[in-house]
């Protein structure tokens, strides 16, 4: 199957910090913008942000394996190289994050993940896979 960018549209409060945010702790790259709204090519892939007002999701969690996940959030999946840059970044910053942790150990989609709070409230996963083609692998 031929890859494909996925595109996801977000409110966000303030511009310049979720900018801050993905361009400067993340390393993403800043798309076309206005002053009320952004681009954010996220590794390839397009997230939108526009300037809300108060907004309110009510974050339910789930259980994957003994650890306790946000069930409202969104990531990506990067190479090794890129995942441990992100994560050195985001642990040398002030901005709040969960400790690294390795999913489904010595099973087929064994993964590390670490989740961290965007400036808007969204929270962001960033995985990468021991084997990539695994990504899928029932």
């Amino acid at each position: 199957m031929k890859k494909a960018p996925f595109h996801l549209s977000l409110p966000c409060l303030s511009i310049s910090k979720t900018k801050e945010f993905y361009v400067y702790l993340l390393g993403a790259h800043l798309g076309r913008f206005a002053s009320h709204w952004l681009d954010i090519d996220l590794f390839g892939n397009q997230i939108t942000f526009t300037k809300a007002g108060d907004f309110n999701f009510v974050f339910k969690t789930y259980k994957f394996e003994n650890t306790l996940l946000p069930a409202f959030h969104f990531g990506v999946i990067l190479d090794k190289g890129t995942w441990e840059k992100c994560y050195r970044r985001i642990s040398e910053s002030e901005v709040k994050h969960t400790e690294k942790t390795l999913f489904l150990e010595n099973k087929s989609g064994e993964h590390t993940s670490f989740f961290v709070q965007d400036p808007n409230g969204h929270t962001v996963e960033l995985k990468c896979f021991s084997e990539q083609e695994e990504m899928f692998k029932v």
